[in-house]
């Protein structure tokens, strides 16, 4: 017989993620896998996500790949646009038509920036 006690992974998971918290590092599970390995204790990913989420850590949200348009109105919220800029944007999109060609002028724009 061992002398070994079993391991508890998710306890493991906790405390590291608890240690990254504490130096202001943000909890991943690549990260959290990497320092365990590293002690022995092989997790799996999904496994360390289950944990984080219960102790309160949400993943992060990822861009949706799709659209210009809503790419651009993500961007606008955060830079606080205001219902000036909307009328000069509005004033732009029926200068050249419709908000595709302004949008696709725009990039064009942005690459020779």
């Amino acid at each position: 017989m061992s002398d070994k006690k079993p391991v508890n992974k998710s306890e493991e998971i906790r405390k590291v993620a608890a240690a990254m918290k504490a130096r202001n590092e943000k909890p991943r599970p690549v990260k959290i896998i990497e320092v365990l390995k590293k002690q022995g204790i092989a997790v799996s990913s999904p496994q360390v996500s289950m944990v984080l989420k219960r102790m309160g850590f949400r993943p992060r949200k990822r861009a949706k790949v799709g659209s210009a348009a809503g790419t651009t109105a993500k961007a606008g919220r955060s830079a606080g646009v205001t219902v000036e800029d909307l009328v000069a944007a509005k004033r732009v999109v029926s200068q050249f038509g419709s908000a595709d060609k302004a949008i696709r002028a725009i990039e064009a724009l942005r690459q020779f920036s």
